[in-house]
């Protein structure tokens, strides 16, 4: 009893520190229907009861709850502490949280990507049976389980039935949420080909000139830049490194160093009356940063982020910090830390590395990212009018190119700022799978203006690629919902070439011709 009424409790109480709440997106997708399935309370024969649609955005957002309705003010007593010392020159030791097991398929029994439809089709039992007629054939978690013939004729017509009700389902993951972020691709790290080398070999030669031909870089780069190279192509094109060879060696040394005297001069006044709402604001997203990833939830990866956005938001008063700039350091972190770990990063414990390697990845990404904010700081200043201009851009584009959409928009009263809003203030991270935003950040550095403009046209063709299921949906509800946690789990390199392809000729079509297919 007393255990019922806690139930209740927290159910009833919503807003009470502690409580959980439901988080839509690429990195937190709901719950698997076919594993946490709700059956319907018994009601009497002969009641017709339907569901209530909300009608407006506002009954809709009253019924739903998002990530930032937990109230700040007792954030603080259920957020474990983090103690940052003074920490420049010597940065402070963390104690080890062990990482959080990943049950994952292994390297060596993966099968190579063949494409989203191969990749998500279930087994048919058609095809179990025909392996051998006395045996049965099913799939547990990715691997495969035969049974005797006994079973097998007794449990056929159980398969079948399964299985069909599973393809009328929503195809979700089921355990990976994020599978091996620093791959290439999403089903484990790909085979070199000859392409492959031929394209590394270029970079390799572009970046041993005495004076890199950027230009020749970001050609290269736009079609994605080889793991091994990454890092360096990355600094290279955000302008943090110089093209001449000789002086990169001595600007990282500089830079590197004016990031810490930044620490040591400005980080200790976390705790000031001016500056503690800041750092109390950046001490409570952190954890909300890829919650579903082991690397984020260390204490010693946390108090890296927590400097380098605190260190960003006093130094760029006009915005200071915002929510949504937590996630963009992610990318350059894992990039970074990549160019020392050969395993996957998603588990690895930071900790381990030298010092003057964990202090390297970070003043690394904190000028990355400061050279990536240089061009889209109206995101975040007051009133954030770069983002509102590039809903309303994004509006005007999309009655252009595909007014049937547009259109249904308007019959359910579907505004763009209510889906829109999040994936310029994210640049689409919310949408996409980690090891997919890295991919598409390789397009972003090789592109002119690609953060402030091109992105633009990327979500354009990311709203269009789902048009046959935003015109299935027949109410503002189902519509929200859909925006809000579209089915991109699953998504690795050829379906981001698809979306950039697509967003660069829609760039080519509209860029320069504004009033182009203007009703």
């Amino acid at each position: 009893m007393a255990t019922d009424n806690i139930i209740h409790f927290w159910r009833k109480n919503a807003k009470v520190p502690g409580s959980i709440q439901p988080v839509y997106g690429a990195q937190h997708p709901p719950l698997d229907p076919r594993i946490h399935r709700t059956f319907p309370k018994d009601t009497p024969k002969g009641n017709n009861l339907k569901s209530k649609k909300a009608s407006s955005f506002h009954e809709f957002a009253r019924s739903t709850n998002d990530a930032w309705d937990i109230d700040d003010e007792n954030d603080e007593d259920f957020l474990a502490p983090i103690h940052p010392s003074s920490l420049p020159p010597t940065l402070h030791s963390t104690h080890q949280v062990p990482p959080l097991p990943l049950q994952q398929p292994s390297d060596t029994t993966r099968e190579p990507d063949t494409g989203p439809a191969d990749r998500l089709a279930p087994p048919t039992a058609e095809g179990c049976l025909q392996q051998e007629e006395d045996t049965d054939c099913g799939q547990i978690n990715g691997r495969v389980v035969v049974k005797s013939s006994s079973e097998a004729l007794i449990n056929t017509n159980t398969v079948r039935s399964t299985l069909q009700k599973q393809q009328s389902l929503p195809v979700r993951p089921i355990i990976p949420l994020v599978a091996r972020i620093s791959d290439q691709n999403s089903s484990g790290a790909p085979i070199m080909t000859l392409r492959d080398k031929s394209r590394l070999d270029k970079f390799k030669y572009l970046l041993s000139c005495p004076n890199t031909d950027l230009e020749e870089l970001r050609k290269h780069s736009w079609s994605g830049i080889p793991r091994e190279v990454r890092p360096i192509t990355w600094r290279l094109l955000s302008g943090y490194l110089p093209a001449n060879m000789e002086r990169r060696d001595l600007v990282l040394k500089r830079k590197r160093d004016e990031y810490f005297g930044f620490i040591e001069q400005y980080y200790h006044s976390r705790t000031d009356e001016t500056y503690k709402d800041t750092y109390r604001q950046i001490h409570i997203d952190i954890p909300r940063t890829n919650p579903l990833i082991p690397l984020f939830q260390q204490p010693a990866v946390q108090e890296v982020f927590e400097r380098i956005l605190f260190i960003w938001a006093i130094r760029h008063p006009a915005s200071g910090y915002v929510q949504g700039i937590n996630d963009l350091v992610t990318p350059f972190f894992v990039v970074f830390l990549s160019e020392f770990v050969e395993e996957d990063v998603e588990n690895f414990d930071v900790a381990s590395l030298p010092l003057d390697t964990q202090r390297n990845i970070e003043a690394d990404s904190f000028w990355c990212m400061t050279k990536l904010l240089d061009g889209i700081q109206d995101n975040y200043t007051f009133a954030q009018p770069g983002i509102q201009n590039n809903v309303k851009a994004l509006e005007e584009l999309v009655s252009r190119i595909d007014e049937d959409i547009h259109n249904y928009f308007k019959r359910y009263e579907v505004e763009y700022l209510q889906f829109a809003f999040r994936w310029m203030n994210n640049l689409l991270m919310r949408e996409l799978p980690l090891r997919c935003t890295i991919r598409l950040w390789d397009t972003y550095q090789a592109e002119q203006e690609g953060f402030s403009h091109f992105h633009l046209y990327v979500c354009a063709a990311f709203l269009i690629e789902w048009r046959k299921e935003i015109l299935s949906m027949v109410d503002f509800q189902g519509l929200l919902m859909l925006l809000q946690n579209l089915p991109t789990i699953h998504w690795g390199n050829e379906e981001v070439g698809l979306l950039l392809a697509e967003a660069y000729r829609l760039k080519y079509m509209f860029a320069d011709a504004p009033n182009h297919y203007k009703r």
